[in-house]
Order: structure tokens, then C-alpha cells, then sequence
């Protein structure tokens, strides 16, 4: 996976900004340094298309605050 999933973007059905800030959290925490695994160092250090990729296929697992 080298680029942002746009497919998989504009196909998604659901909340698009719950799933934008969960990426954004995932992409805070793995830009720390030792965090980031094997796959964002083969993926040279891409760590907003990983959490995409990751988000998007539903292997980010999350809950929703209460509302």
C-alpha cells in the first residue's frame, strides 16, 4: 500500500469524519517514535495511507462516546 485508498474513500458508506478522526487519532499515536510497526516502515514511513488503508477496512477496531 503506497497511496491514500481513493476508491476505497469515495466508496465508503458510512460516517466519513468518524472515520477521518479515527485515523487522525491512530496516525498520532503510530507517528510516535517505536510505535509506527513493520508495516509503516516497509510502507517508507507512510503513516496517513496505512491508517487509511487500516481504518477503512475495519482493522482499527473503536468505540463511540457516549452521546
Amino acid at each position: 500500500m503506497n497511496k491514500v485508498p481513493l476508491d476505497a474513500l469515495i466508496d465508503f458508506k458510512e460516517n466519513i469524519y468518524e472515520i477521518t478522526c479515527v485515523a487522525i487519532r491512530e496516525a498520532d499515536i503510530l507517528s510516535n517514535p517505536g510505535c509506527g510497526g513493520r508495516e509503516i516502515e516497509e510502507n517508507n514511513g507512510k503513516i496517513v495511507s496505512e491508517v487509511l488503508y487500516r481504518a477503512l477496512n475495519g482493522e482499527i477496531k473503536y468505540s463511540k462516546p457516549d452521546e
